[in-house]
């Protein structure tokens, strides 16, 4: 007995034909990137099935990619949205941009959407997905990949960083170069591997240097300004405070030069300062912020160019990629008087 048309859906179709949901999908909406024996494995189930199609002209349906923050509230999201685009707009695929807010009912709501848009692939950017949504995107083929991993990333999940460990011992050793032994350090969120790769290179350029780690003049934050600005303040209440300070973030450090100049401190003259990220506006700030540049655009670039070749059935260049960090030197650091 045959069955009722349209009753199937483009899931049962996929796993049936041992394909990914965004392969059948891209056949349903007659697109060419699909190889024509794996075009004529669908085509058949879907007439076995007498899957009706929706009224659309063939190749109208673009190929989609999720791109997935934690938060939306910062201009360093801006960087790699611009780098994601770039590259997806050359493809002539389409951008769906969320904001998951760590919260587990958004990120079901997103996964949710997901599947209703047949999305073609999925980048993660420091956000953690529970296993049973990572789970998900497995069964319905979607490939993912992770930019700045928060915690340990799925096994089968390429990832895009920087060499954030390298970054933080540059700008630590460009402090030490200065004069300066008492450098207070402003972290950010403990569950990010950035951020604890920037601290153990801080660690490191000191232990190098023969400066013994002074554990009170590291202090938590969480990337954001405000942080940045207690932060400054918890290490400037010390008995002994640090004549530098290196945060983890630009927005951090620019948090703490606030902190200083309402304590009437001035950088680099009482204070060097410097931060992590070189986003746009801090050669603007006053003074010129010294800081790590990471590519921000260039990791929004590969993490797009990975999951389109996913997309496509190919593998990744590398399951890991971390592109070069680079110390930019400008006006809130100076030699210690």
């Amino acid at each position: 007995m045959s069955r009722s048309k349209s009753k199937v859906t483009i899931t049962e179709i996929a796993r049936q034909a041992g394909v990914s949901v965004p392969t059948v999908s891209r056949v349903v909406n007659g697109r060419s990137d699909v190889s024509e024996g794996t075009r004529a494995r669908i085509e058949d189930l879907l007439r076995e099935h007498g899957y009706e199609r929706r009224a659309t002209a063939p190749g109208s349906r673009a190929a989609l990619v999720d791109l997935v923050f934690n938060d939306l509230d910062s201009p360093w999201a801006v960087e790699i949205i611009r780098g994601v685009e770039e590259v997806a707009h050359a493809a002539g695929a389409g951008t769906v941009v969320s904001a998951i807010h760590g919260a587990s009912g958004s990120a079901r709501q997103w996964m949710k959407n997901l599947r209703a848009r047949a999305s073609d692939g999925v980048i993660l950017v420091t956000s953690v997905l529970e296993p049973v949504l990572h789970d998900e995107l497995r069964r319905l083929g979607v490939p993912l990949v992770v930019v700045d991993p928060a915690g340990s990333p799925a096994l089968d999940a390429p990832t895009v960083g920087a060499t954030n460990w390298a970054g933080g011992m540059a700008a630590t050793e460009h402090l030490l170069s200065l004069g300066h032994r008492r450098i207070g350090f402003i972290a950010g969120p403990p569950r990010l591997l950035c951020s604890r790769a920037r601290l153990d290179g801080y660690r490191a350029a000191l232990e190098s240097a023969g400066v013994p780690v002074d554990d009170t003049l590291i202090v938590p934050g969480d990337f954001y300004h405000a942080s940045g600005f207690a932060g400054a303040g918890e290490l400037l209440a010390l008995a002994e405070p640090p004549t530098a300070l290196f945060a983890a973030s630009d927005q951090m450090a620019l948090g703490a030069i606030e902190a200083l100049r309402r304590r009437g401190l001035r950088v680099p003259e009482d204070l060097s300062v410097v931060g992590f990220d070189d986003l746009p506006e801090v050669s603007w700030s006053a003074p010129p912020l010294t800081t790590v540049r990471q590519p921000l655009s260039d990791m929004g670039k590969l993490a797009a160019r990975t999951v389109l070749r996913l997309a496509l059935g190919e593998e990744p260049a590398s399951p890991r990629i971390e592109l070069a960090t680079e110390l930019v030197v400008r006006a809130s650091t100076a030699p210690r008087i």
